[in-house]
């Protein structure tokens, strides 16, 4: 038994071809369009901060200062009144450092500050702090930052036996 009407596979075949077709333009569109400059303006370029504006008490907080008071302590010996905590330089020996004095909570000091009566910071390194009467003055003394203990690894079990 024949069909008398059969019918013509073209149709489907071109709005296959169309859908397909279609689904390819909305993908170039948008992948074009997500990669693409945006439309809304550019913002406003922010000029860089200058060195020379940095907060101590931004810095203090960053170097984990507390902002509590706390009593001060006599002080037997000039270079035990100084706890050096922190150290922001830079080459040319500039930047902060976060200094305790007489036990209170640490603040920031910069290069050429007063820390004490009688003591200046006179210059930072990577890991020290020199002080002295005057910037220009021949250095008193320098704190170093604490170094930090190495840790032991130890074998499990006895060790053997030395003979």
């Amino acid at each position: 038994m024949s069909v008398p009407y059969a019918p013509a596979r073209w149709p489907s075949a071109t709005a296959t071809t169309a859908v397909w077709a279609l689904a390819a333009a909305s993908l170039v569109f948008w992948g074009l369009r997500l990669a693409g400059p945006s439309d809304a303006p550019a913002p406003p370029a922010v000029a860089g901060t200058p060195q020379a504006a940095l907060d101590p008490a931004a810095v203090a907080r960053v170097l984990g200062a507390v902002s509590t008071q706390a009593a001060a302590v006599a002080a037997p010996e000039a270079a035990s009144r100084f706890s050096l905590l922190g150290v922001v330089a830079d080459a040319e020996q500039q930047g902060v450092a976060l200094i305790a004095v007489d036990g209170k909570p640490p603040r920031p000091f910069r290069v050429g500050a007063r820390v004490a009566d009688g003591f200046v910071l006179q210059s930072l390194g990577a890991r020290s702090a020199a002080f002295g009467a005057s910037p220009e003055a021949a250095t008193a003394f320098t704190l170093q930052l604490p170094t930090r203990p190495l840790a032991v690894m130890t074998p499990p079990g006895p060790l053997p036996a030395q003979d």
